[in-house]
């Protein structure tokens, strides 16, 4: 599937960083960007969801930093 990245100036310095310093083209970096990210809030998902059902209390801790971040925005 094709897509067009439209990037702005720095964005695209930071892409040509990423692939220079992994030694690849920028179309590279960022197939590997994505799939790094979509790998990484898979697995946050998943130790979520084990801590919820193995965890005494998870919940309840959850909630509680859930609030004093709420708190914290104000």
């Amino acid at each position: 599937m094709a897509m067009t990245l439209r990037l702005t100036p720095e964005q695209d310095h930071a892409l040509t960083l990423l692939a220079s310093a992994h030694g690849t083209s920028k179309h590279e970096a960022v197939v590997r960007a994505i799939a790094l990210a979509a790998t990484r809030t898979v697995q946050d998902a998943t130790v979520d969801e084990l801590a919820r059902e193995h965890i005494k209390g998870h919940r309840e801790l959850e909630a509680d930093i859930r609030r004093s971040r709420g708190q914290a925005l104000r």
